[in-house]
């Protein structure tokens, strides 16, 4: 019997460790956390995921997620301009969406080891010894689910962690009067801010900004009065909201640079393995997705179908060929945000070029699976 050890408990953790449970397999999932807790993230789904969900029974439908369909542009001078989103998708929070999925994890026999860190995961004689403060722990295949930006990731060497990122995400829940059925971007200088609804009655406020705009005006709540505000939309959302949190949540350094898929024999999965950018709504969309491809193969590993070796290639050049194009068209498109001219652009093109912007939306989303 092999043991499987899934170091991050987010969403494609989580749905990893259920998929396998349910197949038998042994699976212990460490997490720094303790659930429930807030994540930034723009809690937007992608319809193409839930044919998966349901056939796992992994879909919230008990917790009455949003239904979107509609996407809503600002530029940062205030041009609004509307599409369908021919997919669409559901809106969710990550506190009761992570939750959900790890009282069903539980519920299959997934282990758990919460309010703890990984220090470290080394790679010897074909097995795996991981150490976190109080445990030295083996297995025969480790599962790297651990976000956007770790200190395993400064452990593992990994390149993109020696590279400073400028980007900060901000996020919030409110309660406002927004469309329950769409996804707004609103720009401002030197980023983004995305809004959709949640459950109950709750919209998710989350924007990616510069950290020179931070360092500008001292504090968050100054930089959105004096940046964010110059869009009037944004300016009118602020002031009319009622805002739930006591502080935001706040992440620093988000990287959009190219992570690989393996690493020193660690299946990377979700953010771990490669994060869009966030303006395509899609972040969710392919952790879920990672997960089903990464369990799939991991299942055929597990029954000696399939080698190591054939796992780690197999799994690489299947999530370079479902993933890195988005990713890619993710870093280009986010060209057209963040500034005067850029996001009028942007909101032209969505306005008068329809087709086009059609066209940029279905690169960054994939097919229903």
């Amino acid at each position: 019997m092999k043991k499987i050890i899934i170091a991050g408990g987010g969403l494609a953790g989580l749905i990893t460790a259920s998929v396998l449970a349910k197949r038998g397999i042994s699976c212990l999932v460490i997490e720094k956390k303790e659930y429930p807790f807030h994540r930034v993230c723009g809690e937007y789904i992608s319809n193409e995921t839930v044919p998966f969900l349901k056939s796992e029974g992994l879909f919230p439908a008990e917790l009455d997620p949003s239904a979107i369909h509609r996407f809503q542009l600002t530029s940062v001078n205030g041009k609004l301009s509307e599409l369908p989103l021919d997919l669409g998708g559901f809106g969710i929070s990550r506190y009761q969406f992570d939750y959900f999925l790890f009282q069903k994890a539980k519920a299959t026999g997934v282990e758990f080891l919460l309010n703890t860190e990984v220090d470290s995961i080394i790679f010897a004689d074909d097995k795996f010894f991981v150490e976190t403060r109080d445990k030295k722990l083996e297995a025969d295949v480790v599962v790297g689910a651990f976000g956007k930006r770790s200190k395993l990731d400064v452990a593992l060497q990994r390149p993109f962690i020696r590279q400073r990122s400028p980007y900060v995400g901000v996020k919030y829940h409110v309660r406002t009067n927004h469309p329950s059925d769409v996804i707004a971007l609103h720009n401002f200088k030197d980023g983004y801010c995305g809004i959709s609804n949640i459950e109950d009655g709750k919209s998710n406020l989350c924007y990616l900004t510069h950290r020179d705009n931070l360092k500008r005006y001292g504090s968050i709540e100054q930089m959105e009065k004096e940046v964010l505000f110059e869009n009037p939309f944004l300016k009118t959302l602020f002031s009319s909201s009622e805002f739930l949190f006591e502080k935001p949540e706040v992440i620093n350094e988000i990287s959009f640079e190219k992570k690989s898929p393996v690493e020193d024999h660690i299946l990377m999965c979700g953010d771990a393995a490669g994060m869009i950018t966030p303006l395509c709504g899609n972040g969710m969309a392919i952790a879920i997705h990672s997960a089903a491809v990464m369990s799939e193969l991991i299942i055929r590993y597990c029954q000696n179908e399939i080698s190591r070796d054939t796992l780690e290639k197999t799994y690489a050049s299947r999530w370079q060929s479902l993933f890195s194009t988005r990713l890619w068209a993710g870093r280009q498109i986010q060209r057209l945000f963040g500034g005067v001219r850029a996001s009028n652009l942007a909101v032209t093109i969505a306005q008068k070029a329809k087709p086009v912007a059609n066209f940029l939306i279905r690169q960054t989303h994939g097919n229903p699976f």
